[in-house]
C-alpha cells in the first residue's frame, strides 16, 4: 500500500513561507491499494493538487470517504476536477447526521450552490454516487475494505481502517480523547468515567496492530486547556494511544495553522523527548504534504 498526504493542516489553509515544508493545505491523504486502487480519505484543499496529478490514469473510479463535515474536510471537493470529465466516477461516503437527519449527500451537495460556488453539483460531467454509512460498516473499495468507528468531535465523525492483502492503515480524522464532564464526588462521575474508558478500549481494539496509524495532534499539553472541547488531540496523548494499540509507524497531523515549520518541529520533538522511544513503540514522523510512505 502508498500513502500521500495531500493535505496536513488543520481548520483553514495556511499557505505562505513559514509552512512550504511540511505544507499548508487541509487535511486529504491519499491512499493506494496494492492493485493501485484510489482511496481518499477526506477533501480539504489538499484534494485539488491531487487531482493535477491523475491526468494519465482517467477514466478512473475514486472511493472518497469523507470523516466529517466540517469546512476544512470538504472544502476542496468542488475543485477535484475528475468532477468535471466525462467517464471518471467518484463515490463519496459519509455519516448521515442524526440529529439534523441530512445525508452526506445534503451537506455536500449544499456547497455547490450558487451562493457559494459557480457550477451545481448537477452540472458535473463525471458519475457521482453517494454512500450513507453506519458505523462499522464495511465497504469494499477495489482490492481493499474501508471499516469505520466513531471517534469524539462536535460532529458525527468517523475514523476508518483500511485493509488490503493484510496490510493496514488507520486514520482517526478529528479526535479529541472523551474526558469526564462530571467532578469527583458528583453522582454520575463513576459511571461516566467506565463509559469513557469502555470507548477508549473500543477504539485501541479496533485499531491495535496496525501498520499506519494518522492521527489528529493539534496541540500541545500546554496549549489543551484552552482548547479543550474542541475536538482534537495532542502529541502526548497521541503516543500514549498509539503505543497502547500496539501500532507500526504513527503520523501525527492536522497541524495547527499558525504554527510554522520551524515551531512545529520543536513542539514535536519537546513531545519525544518527554516520552522516549522504547522497544516495541511505533516510528513516529510529522506528516508532511506530497511525501510518499509505502508499505
Amino acid at each position: 500500500m502508498k500513502l500521500i498526504f495531500r493535505g496536513v493542516r488543520g481548520s483553514i489553509p495556511s499557505p505562505g513561507p513559514k509552512t512550504v515544508r511540511y505544507g499548508g493545505n487541509t487535511t486529504c491523504l491519499e491512499v493506494r491499494s496494492d492493485d493501485n486502487d484510489l482511496i481518499i480519505l477526506d477533501a480539504g484543499t489538499g484534494i485539488f493538487p491531487l487531482s493535477q496529478t491523475l491526468f494519465p490514469e482517467l477514466p478512473l473510479t475514486v472511493h472518497l470517504f469523507i470523516t466529517h463535515t466540517h469546512w476544512d474536510h470538504i472544502q476542496g471537493l468542488p475543485f477535484f476536477i475528475p468532477l468535471f470529465i466525462p467517464g471518471n466516477t467518484l463515490r463519496i461516503h459519509g455519516a448521515a447526521d442524526p440529529i439534523t437527519q441530512r445525508e452526506v449527500s445534503e451537506v455536500l451537495s449544499r456547497q455547490m450552490e450558487y451562493a457559494y460556488f459557480p457550477i451545481r453539483e448537477a452540472e458535473l460531467k463525471a458519475r457521482l454516487e453517494y454512500v450513507s454509512l453506519q458505523e462499522c460498516e464495511a465497504i469494499q473499495a477495489g482490492s481493499a475494505v474501508v471499516t469505520n468507528i466513531m471517534m469524539n468531535h462536535p460532529v458525527i465523525n468517523f475514523g476508518y481502517k483500511v485493509t488490503c492483502n493484510g496490510k493496514t492503515l488507520f486514520f482517526t480524522g478529528d479526535h479529541e480523547w472523551p474526558y469526564n464532564i462530571y467532578e469527583p464526588g458528583d453522582d454520575y462521575y463513576h459511571e461516566y468515567e467506565g463509559l469513557i474508558a469502555q470507548k477508549r478500549q473500543s477504539i485501541v481494539e479496533f485499531i491495535r496492530g496496525v501498520d499506519v496509524l494518522v492521527v489528529d495532534s493539534a496541540y500541545t499539553e500546554k496549549e489543551y486547556p484552552a482548547k479543550k472541547g474542541w475536538g482534537h488531540g495532542t502529541f502526548d496523548t497521541t503516543i500514549l494511544f498509539a503505543r497502547e494499540a500496539g501500532v507500526k509507524h504513527l503520523f501525527f497531523t492536522h497541524h495547527e495553522p499558525t504554527r510554522g515549520d520551524d515551531a512545529l518541529e520543536k513542539v514535536f520533538q519537546e513531545a519525544l523527548d518527554r516520552h522516549p522511544r522504547q522497544p516495541g513503540d511505533p516510528e513516529y514522523h510529522l506528516a508532511m504534504e506530497g511525501v510518499p510512505f509505502e508499505w
